[in-house]
């Protein structure tokens, strides 16, 4: 559910006081921050802010289209590895050839025919 028009878009009040005291100063430094709900708004546009993702952060290069759009979206947090292909999930279900047979497991039958005693 979105956020209600009459509140407008939520910004954390120290970033927005940040960006607006670097565009009065017309200044361009990275701007560390932890507020992944923040909404980018248009006085962010042209600014880089280094938005934390859990781990490290995240370089976020502000441009128009990214307005409406909240921090967040932009530095993952997560890192897609790809999908297993059949041959990798065929050698990780093949047994080991010459492996010993597993604790609990029942002896090898004996052959047929051999010597009575």
């Amino acid at each position: 559910m979105s956020r209600s028009l009459k509140k407008g878009p939520f910004i954390d009040t120290p970033l927005l006081e940040k960006v607006e005291a670097m565009n009065r100063a017309s200044d361009k430094k990275v701007i560390k921050t932890w507020s992944r709900r923040s909404t980018v708004v248009p006085e962010m546009v042209g600014h880089t802010l280094a938005v934390h993702n859990g781990r490290k952060f995240v370089p976020v290069y502000v441009t128009e289209n990214m307005v409406g759009h909240k921090l967040g979206e932009f530095s993952p947090t997560r890192s897609f590895r790809g999908h297993t292909t059949k041959s990798e999930k065929a050698a990780a279900a093949a047994p080991v050839a010459g492996a010993a047979p597993a604790a609990g497991a029942a002896p090898a039958p004996k052959p047929a025919g051999g010597s009575a005693s």
